[in-house]
């Protein structure tokens, strides 16, 4: 209201100066009975604000000191045209100007002063923040500004309240704000490159001190931090142990020479090559090498970018060389030193020798020249001749190779190539000779090289194709083969026919008729289907001898009275319950013999028959049936039955 007491006096002093002398005293002007509004924004006010007193003879309109479009007169009250709005006018005002024939009498002032409500939430000047922190900042510095971080919100009364979230696990160990009220970002502890490289929070604001104060209304921005790393740690030889993940122990190198020799190639160190990177490796700064102590007559070289070291010159006798090397960035911010020991020892002189004293390859028939020639235990890789300095292995490299007794192939390196088109197949031998260049010992081994007609399997990462045998190739393969199967089968036909062919004539005719109760002559029955039951005699060994081969088969004739043998026992069926007897017809069979006729146990007498002159196939059944189902006689050599000629079977 301070304000309000301001505006009195001025307001008075109008509305004296506009009042003509004896006005007031007859009261003839315009008046009204309250000249100051408050209206909170955003309240549409439909009733009228204040009736204006209007002498008789006048009329009352707006002046143009009155806030645009916001009043209107209608009849002699004012109205409040618009809904207030604090933020955009917190204080309206209507100028009223009452006339009488064009002549101002009175003018007069009305205000309307808007109050603020919580109306609008607060606004980030930005969406997403990114920034770039040193990893060398100091703790309890300031991160980012307060200024760079706050909210704006159009409630000007309103205050604004802070809160920092991690996106990040852990994050907010690293940052935290200055206060609630403060967005100020600041680091409280030490930052790690290598451990946290980037982190992220959410920034809240709200402009109520607590979220269940209505009405409350919040936003919401991203801070990414980007930790950038620092140039705090030297470079690091290779290999290294780490004792606590920050400091290096860095390695040592050693290597021996031989003395009175100069090596061709870098020296082979342990535990390996002298290497070193920048210890801060998101910098990553190049590294130069450089000898800067002990060495001796300048006797090494060291390469500044690979620090391969070499050898300047021989050494004429034993001695040790501890040489530091310095490996410094290439910004000449940081350095670190470490010891190479090199001994130079006697060498004896060994010529080399090779682990295989006979090499085995392959390469395909029709080869150009330059064509590599493959391992044979591993044709998808080269054939590799390696020979090996037995005192320093550092002399390797000084080997060479070439081939002294053959001019199809030739040496590239430790790779065998062919040096003309091989026409024929077969098997090269060539002879391969290893001369170390330093000490000038020789050693030499075979290869044996196969040309086939077998292209060796490429080195190719795709499938590989099979192209020894052409589709055309395939199909006269298959034809001759079905030619083959289709000879051998009329072949395998035709001995059937010629060794089994009366047998099949045999079981092709008229079948016996049934019998009752289902008995078939079980003597023409194929011999998996007879289960003859020998009988048991306690004559004569049970132990069942060979059965007597076939004799030839002869014309039939008249049966003998003197080869009558002895009575069958009798048999059952295979799966009969009751036992049965066969005799001879005396109707003749159209492959020669006489039809057996079965009978069974009721029978009583007890009929032995006999046929002469049987065809083969008869004797072969009769054997088959005899060796293990007729009589004694029938299943032994040597028995009464066998009658000197061998030609008589029976049933």
């Amino acid at each position: 209201m301070g304000s309000w007491a301001l505006l009195w006096p001025p307001l008075l002093f109008t509305g004296l100066l506009v009042r003509p002398p004896g006005t007031m005293a007859q009261a003839q002007y315009c008046s009204v009975n309250k000249d100051i509004f408050e209206v909170e924004e955003n309240t549409n006010v439909t009733e009228p604000l204040v009736d204006i007193h209007v002498p008789e003879g006048q009329e009352v309109t707006l002046g143009p000191l009155s806030t645009p479009f916001a009043f209107r007169i209608q009849g002699n009250q004012l109205f409040l045209n618009v809904t207030p709005d604090y933020e955009e006018n917190s204080l309206l005002e209507a100028q009223l100007l009452c006339q009488s024939g064009g002549t101002l009498v009175t003018q007069l002032r009305v205000f309307v002063s808007v109050l603020d409500v919580n109306d609008n939430a607060p606004e980030f000047p930005f969406k997403t923040k990114e920034i770039r922190v040193e990893e060398d900042t100091k703790v309890n510095s300031t991160v980012i500004p307060e200024t760079q971080l706050q909210a704006e919100d159009r409630d000007k009364d309103d205050i604004l309240f802070y809160t920092l979230q991690e996106m990040t696990a852990g994050a907010s160990d690293y940052f935290s704000l200055v206060s609630v009220n403060r967005p100020a970002l600041r680091l409280d502890r030490p930052l790690d490159f290598y451990e946290r490289p980037n982190m992220a929070f959410w920034l809240l604001v709200r402009d109520t001190p607590e979220d269940n104060v209505e009405p409350s209304h919040t936003a919401t921005a991203t801070l990414l931090l980007n930790v950038v790393p620092a140039d705090l740690r030297p470079p690091w030889f290779l290999p290294c142990t780490f004792s606590d993940g920050y400091v290096c122990i860095q390695a040592q190198y050693h290597g021996a020479v031989p003395t009175g020799h100069i090596l061709p190639s870098p020296l082979v160190l342990r535990p390996g090559p002298i290497y070193a990177e920048d210890g801060d490796r998101g910098i990553n700064q190049p590294i130069i090498y450089s000898i800067f102590r002990g060495n001796v007559n300048g006797t090494f070289i060291i390469h500044p970018d690979s620090g391969n070291l070499t050898m300047a010159r021989s050494v004429p006798s034993p001695m040790t060389f501890l040489l530091l090397v310095k490996g410094q960035q290439a910004d000449l911010a940081r350095y670190s030193v470490t010891q190479v020991t090199v001994e130079a020892v006697a060498a004896a002189g060994s010529p080399p020798r090779f682990p295989e004293s006979l090499y085995r390859g392959t390469v395909a028939r029709g080869a150009g020249a330059g064509v590599v020639v493959k391992d044979a235990a591993d044709p998808s890789q080269p054939l590799r001749i390696q020979a090996q300095d037995p005192e320093f292995s550092d002399l390797n490299s000084a080997i060479t190779y070439r081939i002294t007794n053959h001019s199809h192939f030739r040496m590239e390196g430790e790779v065998v190539l062919t040096t003309t088109t091989l026409a024929q197949a077969g098997a090269f031998y060539a002879e391969v000779e290893a001369h170390n260049t330093v000490t000038s010992g020789t050693a030499t081994t075979v290869i044996e090289i196969q040309v086939s007609e077998q292209e060796p399997p490429s080195t190719g990462g795709g499938p590989s194709e099979d192209k020894r045998f052409s589709v055309v190739d395939m199909a006269a393969l298959g034809g001759v083969l079905g030619a083959l199967l289709l000879l051998a089968l009329l072949g395998l036909a035709i001995l059937v026919h010629k060794h089994y062919g009366p047998r099949l004539k045999c079981c092709s005719g008229k079948a016996p008729e049934p019998q009752p109760q289902g008995f078939d002559n079980q003597a023409f029955l194929p011999d998996h289907k007879a289960n003859w039951a020998p009988v048991p005699s306690p004559t004569h060994d049970p132990k069942p001898a060979e059965a007597p081969m076939p004799a030839e088969p002869t014309p039939p004739g008249p049966a003998s009275p003197g080869g009558a043998p002895e009575p069958p026992a009798a048999a059952r069926a295979g799966g009969s319950p009751t036992a049965v007897r066969s005799i001879l017809t005396k109707e003749r069979r159209p492959e020669g013999g006489y039809k057996a006729v079965w009978f069974g146990e009721d029978i009583g007498a007890e009929a032995d028959v006999v046929v002469l002159n049987t065809p083969t196939l008869d004797v072969d059944g009769a054997s088959d049936s005899g060796s293990g189902d007729e009589g004694e006689g029938a299943g032994r050599g040597g028995g009464p039955h066998d009658a000197p000629g061998g030609d008589d079977s029976y049933i």
